[in-house]
C-alpha cells in the first residue's frame, strides 16, 4: 500500500487538474446540445466532488504528527 502522504499528494494534484480543466471543458462542449452540455458539466462537478471527498477522507486518516520533534515511539510492554 502506498504511503498516506503520497496518496494525498496524488489526489490533490488530480483535484487541481479537474478544477483547472473546467474552462477547457466549457470550450469542448460549446458545440453540443444544451442537454449534453449540462450532462458533461454535471459529470465534471460530480467527479470534483468525489475527489474532494476522497481527499477529506485521506486527510482524516492521516496520523497526527507527534507533539515533540524527535520523540521516540512507545516500546511495547513485555
Amino acid at each position: 500500500m502506498l504511503p498516506t502522504a503520497y496518496r494525498i499528494n496524488r489526489v490533490q494534484k488530480t483535484l487541481r487538474w479537474f478544477e483547472e480543466d473546467i474552462p477547457l471543458l466549457n470550450m469542448r462542449v460549446k458545440d453540443l446540445s444544451a442537454e449534453r452540455q449540462r450532462s458533461a458539466r454535471q459529470f465534471a462537478a460530480a467527479l470534483i466532488s468525489h475527489t474532494r471527498a476522497e481527499l477529506d477522507r485521506l486527510l482524516s486518516e492521516q496520523p497526527a504528527p507527534s507533539s515533540e520533534i524527535g520523540e521516540a515511539p512507545c516500546e511495547p510492554a513485555d
